[in-house]
C-alpha cells in the first residue's frame, strides 16, 4: 500500500523533544527501528534510513535541521 503525501511540522515542549532525541539515540546505539508518533500518524523509521544535518541561514533566522530519509521498498 502507497502511503499519502504528507508534509507536516509539531512543535513539541522541550522535555517532548529532549525524550525524542533520547529515544532516536538509543535506536541507532542498538541498531533497532526507531518508532515515533507526529501530529497522529505513527512512522517506523527503518534501520537503513540515512541521516544527514542541514543548516540554513537568511532573512534574519537560522534553522537546523535533523534528517531522516529512506526509501519505501
Amino acid at each position: 500500500m502507497k502511503s499519502k503525501d504528507r508534509d507536516t511540522q509539531k512543535a513539541y515542549p522541550l522535555p517532548e523533544f529532549i525524550a525524542k532525541l533520547r529515544r532516536l539515540a538509543d535506536s541507532l546505539e542498538t541498531g533497532d527501528r526507531f518508532e515515533i508518533e507526529i501530529a497522529g500518524e505513527r512512522i517506523s523509521v527503518p534501520v537503513r534510513a540515512a541521516y544527514t544535518v542541514e543548516h540554513e541561514r537568511g532573512a534574519g533566522e537560522e534553522e537546523i535541521e535533523f534528517q531522516i530519509k529512506w526509501s519505501e521498498k
